[in-house]
């Protein structure tokens, strides 16, 4: 797969990447799509939400900004009249009943190009459970070896149901459209002991998907490989200067404001499934 070329897209395209996310991972979110190429605009007020839409190439839309849903419905059917890709990011779509609720009415009003979350947050959304730990996967769910055929079929369940690429972050990530399946294992334990990697990879797909809409499989794909192997990079400098949490977070955005397509195309474990 070509991972390096998509990211040499976001840098030549430069996408205007529109985000309706939480007030904690605002600015991580915003500062990634910069590094990663594009342009954030964060309007989220349902006043102007889908007017914003006019000039961005994507939309997020991350539940953590649950009292914003009806901007995000207001937005993602502009979004999708307008023909641009809208990336759904369920936070603990599985958690709460108001989160269940709300959850389901955003796949009902709009049409995503790809959904990305944890396997707790997948499974809630492609079975209609109550799933995972806060905004924490579950253990049940966390992808190991022995459980990432389930992992696939809910993924894929998820991508057939909802005509989405479904995403699945976790020890493994997986990539699917319902058909092709991809099998991503970079990165490291410790982005997950900062805020929000999880949000600024959705907003990372914002910028993929939006500097190449026709192709969502592969742009998923691509951002989700760089996403891993800049957090391979920061982690090697974390190990390398004794730092923690805090500077793996700026390395991390770094590593992705720094990487090259050689980089990502030589850094890159994956597989077909």
């Amino acid at each position: 797969m070509e991972f390096g070329k998509q990211l040499s897209l976001v840098r030549e395209r430069t996408p205007l990447v529109q985000c309706i996310t939480n007030f904690v991972t605002v600015n991580d979110c915003a500062n990634i799509v910069l590094a990663a190429g594009g342009t954030p605009s964060m309007a989220d007020d349902v006043r102007e939400a889908a007017e914003a839409v006019g000039g961005a190439a994507a939309l997020v839309c991350n539940l953590g900004a649950i009292a914003a849903v009806d901007a995000m419905l207001s937005a993602g059917r502009a979004a999708n009249e307008l023909g641009k890709p809208v990336i759904l990011d369920p936070v603990a779509a599985g958690n709460t009943a108001l989160r269940r609720a709300e959850s389901d009415r955003l796949l009902e009003g709009v049409k995503f190009a790809v959904i990305r979350g944890n396997a707790s947050e997948i499974r809630a959304l492609a079975r209609r459970e109550r799933a995972g730990s806060g905004v924490d996967v579950s253990s049940e769910d966390a992808v190991t070896e022995e459980n990432l055929p389930r992992t696939v079929e809910t993924a894929r369940l998820l991508a057939k149901q909802s005509g989405a690429v479904a995403a699945v972050s976790g020890p493994i990530d997986v990539v699917t459209d319902g058909e092709r399946t991809v099998l991503l294992r970079n990165g490291c334990a410790t982005m997950a002991r900062i805020t929000g990697s999880g949000c600024m990879l959705t907003a990372m797909l914002g910028a993929f998907c939006g500097a190449d809409p026709q192709h969502p499989f592969e742009a998923a794909c691509a951002a989700v490989a760089a996403m891993g192997v800049a957090g391979d990079l920061a982690e090697a400098q974390r190990l390398q200067n004794g730092t923690g949490n805090a500077t793996f977070r700026t390395d991390l955005i770094d590593a992705v404001f720094n990487l090259t397509e050689e980089q990502l195309n030589g850094g890159v474990r994956y597989e077909i499934y």
